[in-house]
């Protein structure tokens, strides 16, 4: 068995452990192995090998892993998630809102609805804004 087909075997390893941590660290690992591999196809000493594993590894380690973790990680003050898009826009009543039942669409998609405030109503054509959503209830209030 060739030596670049246990470093293929080992990065196979390090990318499965990778789905198990999530932490970035077994897939630079898996890269570092990737780069012993090339120096195994192009004949170098196992030396070489190992010295290629560790140069790779280390630098995807001190370089690409924090940015890579900060992209996955970092948010904006403003980014919203969720169905939480949809509070602050409008939506058309497709059957009568009121405090206890209706529907309202949103583009293609239909929402059971409630009125924010008891005893409002709206009438089916009427827009209304999105106020809270509440699992499958969207709360509206006057557009």
């Amino acid at each position: 068995m060739g030596a670049w087909l246990l470093w293929l075997i080992a990065a196979g390893l390090f990318t499965a452990g990778e789905v198990a941590s999530l932490d970035l660290v077994l897939l630079m690992l898996a890269g570092g192995a990737l780069g012993g591999m090339g120096v195994a196809l192009l004949g170098g000493a196992v030396w070489l090998q190992v010295a290629a594993f560790v140069v790779v590894s280390l630098g995807l380690l001190l370089v690409v892993r924090p940015v890579a973790k900060r992209h996955l990680t970092q948010r904006t003050p403003e980014q919203i998630d969720g169905v939480e898009v949809y509070v602050g826009r409008t939506a058309e009543v497709s059957e009568r809102v009121t405090g206890t039942a209706g529907q309202v669409r949103m583009g293609h998609d239909e929402w059971s609805a409630r009125t924010q405030l008891d005893g409002e109503a709206y009438d089916v054509g009427q827009v209304v804004r999105i106020v809270q959503i509440e699992g499958p209830i969207a709360y509206v209030s006057r557009a």
